[in-house]
């Protein structure tokens, strides 16, 4: 079996290599032809004038052809702004559009290729490095975590922090120096939704690629509790069917992009005016969609929260659950258990409620109204504030770039707005809450190491008194890797919980 692991990491390094590798490939030429077809009509004659040094030029690489793209974009944009010719400033992302039109090479004339040489060998190898693991006995293994360079915020977790936080920024701001990435996955774009894969296309595969993958060794680590296979084969039906292949159907068919188990206020752009001008304009489907999300967030949240606390969204149905429960679950121990950390985590987690629920109210506003200021303050601006800041930065870049430095669920439990809200109900109106028997526990502390929301669940369990916390997401960890099943998630009245327990508690003093 050692055998067959190292065959396995040997194939993943070969292929994340290859992977690495395709983005130095193919060949760039801009000619006139891309450039009528990609540029809108009103910059043909300023921008495409600009370009023509750049015609009929062949690149070595996609890195040389775009820094030329942008600085002939940016010099032309200067010029404009320093002549104060605002109206003429080019606002258009065409920097990916024509950086990928103008590819031409291997990963253009067979993407299918080198598809299967770097994801195929990737997965293949991942899956036979994780599946030896079925030898060892049921049960958790702590494995030295704490020694491991990968896992304990040494060198390699810190390359792979690294690597995470330079991936998502170019995703999110720099998209065309990865588009030799989207060549790859283009048949599979095409063979979806019709159309040539975009980065967020991308982006969509390797997160389900990730959330399946891992999902496997979630399933492997864990095969000895029910609970927490069926919630892994959940987050992963919903990551592969809900959001991402259901969505790029409906696209092949003209409907909106549409992820039905995404809510408010964690879909900050719902009430976003393109976003209600298409479901609206969509006829039957779209109205459907849109009073399907009113619904989700003011009817499904409080109901589905008070008979199951927030575990029914963040870790049974939610993407960014999914992914950290899986590909984070190797970092689960890095969480802080501070209690400095949950005074910080309360504050900012609550104030990115706060702040998506302001910049709704001021969208709706300007969208009923068509005034885009609200007491002075452009509404345009915020919402472009809250996306970069708290969508792409806080989400993205912090809250899975820093799984190998301050655990997997740093979105969830600091920015989340949605977490918030689910937290209000289950904290002052909910049935769910985890059991606790002080008598039998033997103050191990494998609940606290592996709870990823930085709750000290081992002082609860030594006190005997129920775990009744807005941060808790119920993935049922702490009772999974418990030695005396002294913890239990249960459904039951809000009257029955202990929230203080006594001075004294002995083996089964406590009802249940």
């Amino acid at each position: 079996m050692k055998i067959l692991s190292g065959l396995g990491l040997g194939l993943f390094l070969a292929g994340f290599g290859l992977w690495l590798y395709t983005l130095t490939m193919n060949e760039f030429t801009l000619t006139s032809a891309i450039l009528k077809q990609n540029l809108k009509p009103e910059h043909q004659s300023t921008l495409g004038t600009r370009l023509q040094p750049m015609l009929n030029k062949t690149y070595s690489n996609g890195w040389a052809f775009t820094y030329a793209f942008d600085n002939e974009l940016n010099g032309l944009n200067s010029n404009y702004k320093a002549a104060q010719q605002w109206d003429k400033v080019i606002y258009d992302e065409y920097s990916f559009a024509i950086t990928k039109a103008a590819a031409h090479g291997p990963l253009k004339d067979t993407p299918s290729k080198w598809f299967f040489l770097t994801f195929g060998l990737a997965i293949l190898g991942a899956l036979l490095y994780i599946l030896p693991q079925l030898r060892l006995l049921p049960g958790i293994k702590n494995n030295h975590i704490f020694q491991q360079s990968s896992t304990a915020s040494g060198a390699l977790g810190w390359m792979v922090g690294t690597f995470l936080i330079g991936f998502y920024i170019l995703l999110y701001y720099f998209p065309q120096y990865l588009v030799n990435w989207t060549l790859l996955v283009d048949p599979l774009s095409k063979a979806l939704n019709g159309g040539e894969a975009s980065r967020w296309f991308l982006y969509g595969f390797l997160y389900t690629i990730c959330v399946t993958v891992m999902g496997i060794r979630m399933l492997i680590k864990y095969r000895h509790s029910r609970y927490q296979q069926v919630r892994t084969l959940s987050v992963m039906f919903f990551q592969t069917a809900v959001a991402f292949i259901i969505p790029e159907i409906l696209v092949s068919l003209n409907k909106p992009y549409y992820d039905f188990k995404n809510i408010w206020p964690l879909d900050y752009d719902f009430f976003f005016d393109y976003n209600l001008n298409s479901l609206v304009q969509s006829g039957g489907l779209g109205i459907f969609m849109l009073v399907w999300g009113i619904l989700l967030f003011l009817i499904g949240v409080p109901i589905m929260t008070y008979f199951f606390g927030k575990r029914w969204y963040c870790s049974w149905v939610c993407g960014c659950g999914g992914l950290a429960e899986t590909l984070g679950d190797p970092y689960r121990q890095l969480s802080d258990k501070s209690l400095k950390s949950w005074k910080i985590e309360r504050y900012i987690v609550h104030g990115v409620l706060v702040f998506a629920v302001l910049m709704t109210a001021m969208v709706l506003y300007t969208y009923f109204t068509g005034s885009s200021n609200v007491l002075f303050i452009d509404s345009y601006s915020v919402r472009s504030a809250y996306g970069f800041w708290i969508g792409g930065i806080f989400a993205g870049v912090v809250g899975t770039g820093f799984y190998p430095l301050m655990g997997n669920r740093v979105w969830c439990r600091f920015g989340c707005p949605l977490a918030a809200y689910l937290g209000l109900w289950q904290r002052k109106k909910s049935r769910f809450r985890i059991t606790t028997n002080g008598g039998q526990c033997i103050s191990c502390g494998n609940c606290s190491t592996y709870c990823e929301m930085g709750i000290d669940v081992r002082a609860y369990a030594q006190r005997g008194q129920d775990i009744v916390r807005s941060s808790c997401v119920g993935c049922g960890i702490c009772s999974a890797v418990c030695p005396r099943g002294v913890l239990n998630l249960e459904n039951a009245s809000e009257g029955t919980r202990v929230m203080v327990a006594p001075e004294v508690m002995l083996g089964n003093d406590m009802k249940h």
